[in-house]
């Protein structure tokens, strides 16, 4: 991020291309950035990597798709996402960041977090579930945590996803009548809508506390889905040195499939099938 400039001011000066990507152009991009995720998978598990990536922005930013996207071709048992539900009675007494820790990467591991440690930086500070001492105090303080954890072998890489008003309203109110999203729109959500100001300084509060040169934010404009998933997959490749592991030719074995003459029957329940 540059100093000394809000977010909104560095985007108001460079705006993107407007054209739409298209589906087929997206799909087929998509398709060879799958391909060097699972690279960067097998080169995690083969080397005992530790990969840990940050998702934060508003609601309806976009961050559940662009961690689907990345997640869709590989594996979860190296690809872990975590979403971390309201803390406990329990978590509440406990040191702030206690309950994201148990949560980082092992070796061999890529933890996405879809949001972080900085909600008490963004949606707690702006919905007043903490106070601003609290908020100050974390501000203070995560910096060095962030050092602790890079210096301990993890690569740790934050993203901001930055969605324009008219259209975090436009896929807000498109949750409003889908039963596939209405679940993501909640009482705080809607609450939350109304508080775009105070967002937009406690993110700028954010990024002046916590860019630092060991664990800088990257800002990724996300109006336009498809090129915000794959610019956000394309900088993360950059951003992990990364190489090819040579596997051998895969061939399928010889096996001998029993005729029905030869095996003994059961009598099976299948399921309805109206498709």
């Amino acid at each position: 991020m540059e100093k000394g400039k809000s977010v909104d001011a560095q985007l108001d000066e460079e705006s993107p291309s407007e054209k739409k990507l298209k589906r087929k152009d997206y799909e087929r991009e998509l398709k060879r950035l799958h391909v060097e995720l699972v690279k960067l998978q097998e080169w995690v598990r083969h080397a005992g990597k530790k990969i840990c990536i940050i998702f934060e922005g508003r609601d309806g930013a976009g961050k559940g798709g662009t961690i689907k996207a990345i997640t869709a071709r590989v594996s979860p048992r190296i690809f872990r996402v975590v979403a971390l539900p309201a803390p406990t009675e329990r978590e509440q007494s406990q040191m702030y960041i206690q309950r994201y820790l148990p949560h980082l990467p092992a070796g061999g591991e890529i933890v996405i977090f879809d949001r972080s440690w900085y909600n008490r930086a963004g949606v707690e500070r702006v919905m007043e579930f903490c106070s601003e001492k609290q908020a100050e105090r974390f501000l203070k303080i995560v910096p060095d945590v962030e050092k602790a954890i890079i210096d301990s072998g993890v690569i740790l890489i934050k993203y901001w996803l930055e969605v324009s008003p008219d259209e975090q309203t436009r896929r807000l109110e498109a949750r409003i009548d889908d039963g596939r999203k209405i679940w993501k729109l909640s009482k705080m959500d809607l609450k939350s809508y109304t508080r775009w100001d105070e967002y937009s300084r406690a993110r700028d509060e954010m990024f002046a506390a916590t860019d630092t040169p060991w664990a800088p934010w990257y800002v990724a404009r996300s109006d336009d889905k498809r090129k915000a998933r794959l610019n956000i997959i394309e900088h993360l490749l950059s951003r992990i040195p990364y190489t090819e592991i040579k596997r051998e030719k895969v061939k399928l074995p010889k096996r001998h499939v029993a005729s029905i003459s030869e095996r003994e029957t059961h009598s099976f329940k299948f399921i309805p099938e109206p498709h």
